[in-house]
C-alpha cells in the first residue's frame, strides 16, 4: 500500500511546483529607501519565481500625477540617462540624487512563458536635503517692557526643518516659564515656524541672538545678531517736548513782532513801497497829449472870458 502511494504524493508535488514556478513574482529588500542629497541609492527589484529565461524589464517614475519611464527598451531613459544603471536583471541604481528624484518608481516584470505573465511593485524614494543658512531677523532695540519678535525661515530643507534660537550661546527653551534659569524672561519659541516672541522684554534679554535649523540630512546657522533692551527715560521725553514747544513759541512770536513792524513789506531796489508814491512838491511830471490838449483848452477859454469881461467894462 505504501509503495502504491508514493507515486501520487510525487505527482502532487509536482504539480504544486509547476503552478507555482509558472508564476513570476517579484520582491525587494527596501521598498521605502531614504538618501541624503548627492549620495547614491539602489531600488531592488527582484524576480523570486520565473520560467522564462528574458522577461522584459521596465521602471517607470510617478510624480505629481505623471509617469514616465525610467528604464525601457534596455535601456534608461529621462532625467536619469547618465546617471542610473540597472542592477543584475532587474534592480535600479541611480547616482547624484537629487531632491527631484523624490517620487514612486514602479518595477514592472513580463514573463511570456509564465502562467502569470505581469508582476510589479511599488518603491517610494525619499530624498533629504541639508538645510540652508536660515534667514533672522532680530530687532536691534528694545525700550523695556516693549514685545519684541525674532523671525526665522529656511526654505530648503526636506524634512522641512526645526527650528532653535540660541543667546549667548545658551540655547533657549520652547517655553521660559518651564525653566528657572529663564524665570526673568517672557518668550515663546515655536520650533516649527521659527518665531522666538517676547511678550514684555527685559534688561537680562539682551544678548546675541542666531538660530539653527535643523532636520535627519544636517543642520545650518544664520549670523550672529545683538538685541539691545534699554530704559525709556520718561523725563528725557517730556524735557525734549517742552525744549521743542518753547522753541516753537519763540519763534512765533519773532514772525509776529516782524510782521508788526513792516519787515515784510514788499519793497523795489530803491526801498520803497510798490504802491504809487505821491506827488513831491517841485517835482515836474510829462504828460501826455490829452493832458496837454485838455489844458490848452481850459486856457483859451479863461482868456476868453477875461477879454469879454474887459469889453463889457469899456462899453460901459
Amino acid at each position: 500500500m505504501a509503495l502504491r502511494r508514493r507515486p501520487s504524493l510525487v505527482l502532487l508535488l509536482l504539480l504544486v511546483r509547476g503552478c507555482l514556478i509558472g508564476a513570476v513574482n517579484l520582491k525587494s529588500s527596501n521598498r521605502t529607501p531614504v538618501v541624503q542629497e548627492f549620495e547614491s541609492v539602489e531600488l531592488s527589484c527582484i524576480i523570486t519565481d520565473s520560467q522564462t529565461n528574458d522577461p522584459r524589464i521596465e521602471w517607470k517614475k510617478i510624480q505629481d500625477e505623471q509617469t514616465t519611464y525610467v528604464f525601457f527598451d534596455n535601456k534608461i531613459q529621462g532625467d536619469l540617462t547618465d546617471r542610473a544603471e540597472l542592477l543584475g536583471k532587474t534592480s535600479l541604481k541611480i547616482w547624484n540624487v537629487t531632491r527631484k528624484d523624490s517620487a514612486l518608481y514602479r518595477c514592472e516584470v513580463v514573463a511570456r512563458n509564465d502562467r502569470k505573465e505581469i508582476d510589479e511593485i511599488v518603491i517610494e524614494l525619499t530624498v533629504q536635503v541639508k538645510p540652508v543658512a536660515p534667514v533672522c531677523r532680530v530687532p536691534r532695540a528694545v525700550p523695556v517692557g516693549k514685545a519684541a519678535t525674532l523671525s526665522c525661515q529656511e526654505g530648503e530643507g526636506f524634512p522641512r526643518p526645526h527650528y532653535s534660537w540660541y543667546r549667548n550661546d545658551v540655547p533657549l527653551p520652547t517655553d521660559s516659564r518651564a525653566n528657572p534659569r529663564f524665570r526673568n524672561s517672557s518668550f515663546v519659541l515655536n520650533p516649527e515656524t521659527g518665531t522666538l516672541v517676547f511678550s514684555a522684554v527685559h534688561k537680562e534679554d539682551s544678548g546675541q541672538y542666531y538660530c539653527i535649523a535643523s532636520n535627519d540630512a544636517g543642520s545650518s546657522r544664520c549670523e550672529e545678531q545683538d538685541m539691545e533692551v534699554y530704559d525709556l527715560n520718561i523725563g528725557g521725553i517730556i524735557g525734549g517736548v517742552l525744549v521743542v514747544l518753547t522753541v516753537l513759541a519763540l519763534i512765533t512770536g519773532g514772525i509776529c513782532c516782524a510782521y508788526r513792524r513792516g519787515y515784510f513789506i514788499s519793497h523795489d531796489r530803491s526801498g520803497e513801497s510798490y504802491k504809487n508814491p505821491g506827488k513831491p512838491d517841485g517835482v515836474n511830471y510829462i504828460r501826455t497829449d490829452e493832458e496837454s490838449g485838455s489844458r490848452a483848452d481850459s486856457l483859451m477859454l479863461m482868456v476868453q472870458e477875461s477879454e469879454s469881461q474887459t469889453s463889457d467894462r469899456t462899453a460901459e
